[in-house]
């Protein structure tokens, strides 16, 4: 079906983005004194964002590889 394909491949491309919002999140939350917010407790929130964007990455990666990449796959 088209419209599952372009549905898959839209939300592919929404969690490419996210990757780098998760990335730039935890960036700011460990570089950035905005907040008011003491140095561990900085740590202890951007380390787990950190790994969550790496673990989407490799998500991510497959995603997109399977929607637009996947060649002539025989669709039901």
């Amino acid at each position: 079906m088209y419209g599952k394909r372009m549905y898959d491949k839209i939300f592919a491309v929404f969690g490419t983005v996210m990757v780098f919002f998760y990335f730039g999140l935890a960036v700011l939350l460990l570089t950035s004194s905005l907040l008011n917010i003491d140095k561990a407790m900085r740590i202890v929130l951007s380390v787990p964002l950190f790994i969550y964007a790496v673990y989407r990455v490799f998500v991510s990666y497959e995603k997109i590889r399977d929607s637009f990449f996947s060649g002539d796959r025989n669709e039901e």
